[in-house]
């Protein structure tokens, strides 16, 4: 890094972070306390546990996750680069050795002028994400390594100062809204906390006072985060909310601790009142049992759910398999298998967030725009089934064990043709069947003569012009197919 620009830097951060800094952290907090005590919304889990998830959540059923940043540059092992280059003996401590050098004259802060994003087209991804038939769109604004994505006036790290030099975010936001998508945002933020620790260990940048603020505090990942901390959290995560409007904000695991309840309280009611000042429904995603189940929105990561659920939830996956970010050389799961994994989540009163990481050019890679492409071809058939629905009494019938909880989003069986997922609109039911039958018939058990709510009058497949012989018997409702399905992969009966 040139020596009169990391003098600059350096002065910034001891402006960002001496007096000006304290006092802005101090109005802004004012600024939240104020809007809680005018709102309809309180900072307490009894007033929040009021709160509704808003109809066009519901409605949307599928969104594209972004993680997208400094990692992306290095494109070894995962996202979490940032912090395994400083684990020793970790393969990501070894690689940096061996492709960048020692840690201290060669740290993570050193590429960031490596991220240049010279081919980012925020136009470009909007419109592939419509394509993609996904309803809502949710970029990660800062992840653990400390590097926002937007222009954070709390720190002298970001985007729009550094790297790209633009408050990716900001442009994001408006490219998804022209494109008549939902825009949210997620912040990793508070596991920032301790994600650098293991440079403490050796003779690494992370000592180095000079980039205290970037780094640090690079505490001990069993401490508790302090009060200044805290309260660098909430304004990050409220001026976020003021500057862009997001109506979703997607929270990882580790606001979990204890000690962030509070200001989880205050940031939730902060948000929910803002949402009823503009008139926008607003959703905050969790994990674990940070929140009350009522007063936000559960997330799975990588997982599913083996039930049906009365609350609205989420997965959270990825197109790739091996991490969120670009990495070379990752692999990547096959539309069919998504497809299935969308039908059974709707089917379970839920929605999928399926995640893209871009290259540090800022193009996004052709398998997975591929991906999102065949998965807007399906949708353009079957949409009908998926979008705006709710759950039916049962979620559906078949052999294939779902295994649920996270993390296992590759553990099931691939599905069968006797596999049968419902949603419902109104009064019309949609059997979507996951695979298409040898046989060209499908028989679902669920609607046998005589069994609640399954008297039959029309039936239909959707993508297809066929008229469909169909009967109802004390078996099932049989229902015999077309010799040509109507697209690639599930199938969805229109039953009235």
């Amino acid at each position: 890094m040139n020596r009169h620009l990391l003098a600059a830097l350096v002065a910034a951060g001891a402006l960002l972070h001496g007096q000006d800094y304290d006092k802005r952290v101090q109005n802004k907090l004012a600024e939240i306390d104020s809007v809680v005590a005018h709102g309809p919304f309180q900072a307490s889990w009894k007033s929040l546990e009021s709160y509704n998830v808003p109809d066009w959540y519901r409605d949307a059923k599928f969104g594209i996750f972004i993680h997208w940043g400094v990692y992306s540059v290095p494109a070894f092992g995962s996202e979490w680069y940032p912090r395994n280059m400083y684990l020793a003996n970790s393969p990501e401590f070894k690689h940096h050795l061996a492709t960048f050098g020692p840690q201290s004259r060669f740290g993570y802060k050193d590429f960031i002028p490596k991220f240049t994003a010279e081919h980012f087209d925020a136009a470009q991804w909007a419109l592939l994400f419509r394509q993609s038939g996904a309803r809502y769109v949710v970029p990660v604004a800062e992840h653990h390594d400390g590097f926002p994505m937007y222009d954070c006036s709390f720190t002298r790290w970001s985007a729009a100062r550094m790297g790209p030099k633009r408050d990716i975010v900001g442009q994001l936001a408006a490219a998804v809204r022209q494109q008549g998508l939902h825009f949210g945002v997620s912040s990793h933020r508070a596991e920032h906390w301790w994600f650098y620790n293991g440079g403490r260990k050796f003779d690494s940048d992370v000592q180095n006072p000079e980039f205290a603020d970037f780094y640090g505090p690079a505490a001990p990942d069993k401490t508790q985060p302090d009060t200044r901390y805290l309260n660098d959290w909430l304004v990050r995560t409220a001026e976020l909310v003021d500057n862009y409007h997001p109506e979703l904000v997607w929270f990882d695991w580790w606001i979990e601790q204890p000690v962030f309840q509070p200001y989880l309280q205050r940031f939730a009611a902060f948000y929910y009142d803002r949402g009823a000042e503009r008139g926008t429904g607003v959703a905050i995603n969790y994990k674990n049992k940070s929140f009350p189940e009522h007063a936000a929105v559960l997330d799975i990561e990588r997982g599913k759910l083996d039930t049906l659920r009365p609350l609205f939830w989420q997965t959270d996956t990825s197109v790739s398999i091996k991490s969120w970010g670009y990495i070379d050389n990752d692999r990547f799961r096959t539309p069919l298998s998504l497809v299935g994994d969308l039908i059974d989540i709707v089917s379970k009163n839920g929605t999928l967030l399926l995640n893209v990481g871009p290259r540090p050019d800022g193009t996004i890679p052709e398998q997975a725009q591929s991906i999102l492409l065949a998965m807007g071809r399906w949708l353009s058939v079957n949409g009908e089934a998926i979008y705006g629905t709710r759950p039916y009494r049962v979620y559906g019938e078949g052999p294939t064990h779902v295994v649920g909880g996270s993390f296992k989003d590759t553990a099931s069986a691939p599905f069968t043709s006797q596999d049968i997922r419902f949603t419902t609109r109104g009064k019309t039911l949609y059997a979507l069947f996951l695979a298409w039958p040898a046989g060209r018939s499908v028989t679902i058990h669920t609607l046998a003569a005589g069994a609640p709510s399954a008297e039959v009058h029309r039936v239909h497949l959707l993508g297809s012009k066929d008229a469909l012989q169909w009967k109802q018997t004390a078996d099932g409702l049989r229902v015999e197919l077309p010799a040509a399905p109507p697209c690639d992969y599930a199938y969805a009966l229109k039953i009235e």
